[in-house]
């Protein structure tokens, strides 16, 4: 089990540090434009299509690592009218609906992907499949996590938001 642990912690470590990578690198590319269009009088076309390109992997994987942590839709008020072991029911419920909806957003990537496989971005010369292929990965990069929260139990809930209305 712990071999298994070690790869699930060493997956989404460097999901997170590729997500980390990608949002720095959108940052930088926008600030870039910015000073480049403003004060360089010379925009760049290429740093528009790379933030763009990067601000949707950091968010497909982004996803995963929300997932990993449990913060995914959850019906908290039914959840706390249930007894422990309905609670559990509850939570397989909650499991099979996230990994019937990330399958799907996966198929539909991949089919995605798979459509636009010969264009290209012009600015960057690069095909935009490299885009679209996000979704699939992110999507099955969520399962696992989906699926490696739920393999914890019900002794790892994770707060999200304390607000009360």
């Amino acid at each position: 089990m712990s071999a298994l642990r070690f790869i699930d912690r060493g997956l989404f470590r460097l999901v997170s540090a590729a997500a980390q990578l990608l949002i720095v690198s959108a940052v930088a590319a926008g600030f870039y434009q910015v000073v480049a269009r403003f004060v360089l009088q010379s925009p760049a076309d290429w740093s528009e299509a790379w933030t763009r390109a990067s601000l949707i992997w950091t968010v497909m994987l982004g996803i995963s690592l929300a997932f990993r942590q449990g913060a995914m839709l959850s019906v908290e008020m039914l959840h706390g009218f249930l007894e422990a072991r309905k609670k559990r029911w509850l939570e397989h419920l909650i499991l099979a609906i996230c990994l019937c909806f990330l399958g799907f957003m996966a198929w539909v990537g991949g089919q995605m992907t798979w459509r636009v496989r010969f264009q290209t971005m012009p600015s960057l010369d690069v095909s935009i499949s490299w885009v679209y292929i996000a979704i699939p990965i992110g999507a099955v990069l969520a399962m696992l996590a989906v699926l490696a929260h739920w393999a914890e139990g019900p002794n790892h809930p994770a707060t999200v938001d304390e607000t009360v209305i």
